[in-house]
């Protein structure tokens, strides 16, 4: 996937054929980090009622996103058919959204996966049942890290 152009507050992408299938499978995964991940704070007269508020905010909020990313990638003209892939135009705002989406599902997946850190000596024990998510959370990286260069590029 890459940056085509800047059409004023648009961002015209080309996807492949399998970014764009595999990019619908790890969406799917969506929302991924848990909800009691979210703390108000660790310390904690009150903390039980707001943290209780804290996560029906956020459970609304996800299923709204949900809702928004289901309709957002079946629109009709979002995925234009070309003979090397796609041509995916998101706005601005989306594009922002996007990658709060993604990011989720990568620090999800890197939930699940046991929070590895090479760098500490903790590596990813990768087994037959966590592998889509290590794929998941590779792929989401890539995306991000796509998606974020067209932002800098269109400045």
């Amino acid at each position: 996937m890459k940056l085509i152009k800047r059409e004023g507050e648009d961002f015209v992408l080309h996807i492949g054929r399998r970014e764009r299938r595999l990019l619908f499978e790890v969406l799917k995964l969506y929302p991924l980090v848990p909800v009691a991940h979210h703390r108000v704070s660790q310390t904690a007269k009150q903390m039980d009622e707001h943290q209780t508020l804290l996560e029906e905010a956020l459970a609304e909020r996800r299923q709204e996103n949900k809702r928004q990313l289901v309709a957002m990638l079946h629109e009709e003209q979002r995925f234009k058919e070309t003979d090397a892939g796609y041509r995916l135009t998101l706005s601005a705002p989306q594009v922002e959204w996007l990658l709060q989406v993604l990011n989720d599902i990568r620090v999800g997946s890197w939930l699940i996966l046991g929070e590895p850190d090479e760098k500490k000596g903790k590596p990813v024990a990768l087994t037959s049942e966590n592998a889509r998510h290590y794929a998941a959370m590779e792929f989401c990286g890539l995306f991000q890290m796509t998606l974020l260069d067209a932002v800098q590029q269109g400045r």
